[in-house]
């Protein structure tokens, strides 16, 4: 949602009306930041959801709120600069692999 408002905010402050995803560079580099997390979240709720169920709550709570703050350095990084965002995109990466990697381990462990 945070993301999504700062989208709603960059539209007033450059003038860009809907459906409209052009126009001033910080604009877009904060419109494309909000969508390229938009399309991620779906891919990590799930990951989060199998390992907290299949392998630790505690655990894939914790990767799931690294990933969430460096899903935010990254929305903060890509609004000042495209080259911003590449260390935690890098981090979230990472972190998906993680827990990926937990999730296949929990679901080994259950069924066989």
């Amino acid at each position: 949602a945070y993301f999504a408002l700062q989208v709603i905010y960059a539209r007033r402050k450059y003038k860009i009306s809907p459906p409209e995803t052009t126009g001033h560079p910080d604009f877009e580099r904060i419109f494309r930041a909000q969508a390229n997390c938009s399309e991620y979240f779906p891919i990590f709720i799930s990951l989060l959801w199998v390992a907290g169920v299949f392998f630790h709550q505690g655990v894939a709570a914790a990767c799931g709120a690294l990933y969430l703050y460096a899903r935010f350095r990254y929305f903060q990084g890509y609004a000042l600069a495209a080259q911003g965002r590449l260390g935690p995109l890098y981090a979230s990466a990472w972190l998906l692999w993680l827990l990926l990697g937990l999730a296949v381990a929990g679901l080994l462990a259950h069924f066989l």
